[in-house]
């Protein structure tokens, strides 16, 4: 029924990520998503392919404007030649604070720069495949010169997916348009955003390129409480309740809070970061709305909870690697049970 793509923690180190990768495959994920926050997410990428053969890796996402494209399709193009065909990139734009004041990058109106973005990196990776004049042109982004010494020269599988992270109308809408797949924000992933919002946003963007959704790679990037256990999984309940305090505080995520009228707690949230009280946060998430933003369940029903949740919404999602690997046998069989119709 799903591809089921494990999931990083973002304090993770690229000299932890091969075993993590390795646990991945044997448990029987389909792929692997590797953040790009703490850690650098292509650094990342690359020790996790080269500590596996099948999984397929992708960055959830990797932040563009920071980055040259050119930089980017250079790393893209040896990831995928090295892995033989297994790795997705994923790219974000990030808030405009984290790229003026941390990345100290100008920032622009994310949706047409992430536009020339995709474009700029097809146009490189065709010139990567063919040899033929590389010749793109934008308002944000020009590359009109690639001298056949730097070319890096056709690799077997040149098809690299392109996905985006995106949140906004305009991001979503253009992820339809121009991009192989999306990944969707754990704030934004609850189903009735996903039916309401985010798939009639996507056609809205396919529509106008003639195209359909029939082979667009939908990623549920949804959080999970879960584990062997109830008192394992009353943790997790509340790890992910002060996750979604943390995340909500952030007015650029505020979208799904709308649909369902809780943006009055955004606005609290993000008045209790600037007072500094980050512990009380939590208590903001009660267990109404914990449980519209994430699926909680021990291992014995979480496969059929997700299953009722999402299927029929996409063919992709989401699910946590066990903290103890004493528990990855029971973990592998939700995974398989996910995979099955």
């Amino acid at each position: 029924m799903f591809e089921i793509y494990a999931t990083t923690p973002e304090r993770m180190s690229p000299a932890q990520i091969g075993a993590h990768a390795r646990r991945a495959e044997a448990m029987g994920f389909d792929g692997l998503h590797v953040p790009d926050a703490i850690h650098d997410g292509l650094l990342m990428a690359n020790n996790a392919l080269l500590a596996t053969t099948q999984l397929k890796v992708g960055i959830g996402v990797l932040v563009a404007f920071p980055r040259s494209p050119m930089t980017v399709a250079i790393a893209a193009w040896d990831l995928q030649s090295q892995s033989k065909g297994r790795f997705e990139l994923g790219l974000g734009s990030q808030i405009k604070a984290n790229i003026e004041r941390r990345y100290s990058t100008p920032w622009t109106a994310p949706a047409p720069r992430m536009r020339e973005y995709l474009q700029s990196l097809r146009a490189i990776f065709k010139a990567f495949q063919d040899g033929g004049k590389l010749d793109f042109v934008g308002e944000h982004y020009q590359f009109t010169k690639l001298q056949p010494f730097f070319n890096p020269g056709p690799i077997d599988h040149p098809e690299i997916p392109l996905l985006m992270g995106a949140i906004g109308p305009k991001m979503t809408e253009l992820a339809g348009k121009y991009a192989d797949g999306m990944i969707t924000h754990p704030t934004n992933t609850p189903p009735r955003y996903i039916r309401e919002v985010c798939l009639p946003r996507l056609q809205e963007g396919a529509n106008k390129v003639a195209g359909d959704l029939s082979e667009f790679k939908l990623m549920l990037g949804t959080l999970v409480a879960t584990g062997v256990d109830d008192e394992v999984l009353a943790t997790e309940r509340e790890k992910q309740r002060q996750l979604l305090g943390f995340l909500y505080s952030t007015p650029a995520y505020w979208n799904s809070l709308e649909l369902f009228g809780w943006q009055s707690r955004g606005e609290k949230l993000l008045q209790m970061t600037r007072e500094g009280n980050w512990s009380a946060m939590k208590d903001i998430i009660d267990d109404e709305m914990l449980e519209t933003f994430v699926p909680c369940g021990t291992y014995d029903v979480i496969a059929d909870i997700l299953k009722e949740r999402y299927a029929g919404l996409a063919a992709r999602i989401t699910f946590p690697i066990p903290d103890k690997p004493e528990h990855d046998k029971q973990a592998s069989e939700v995974i398989e049970r996910l995979k099955s119709a």
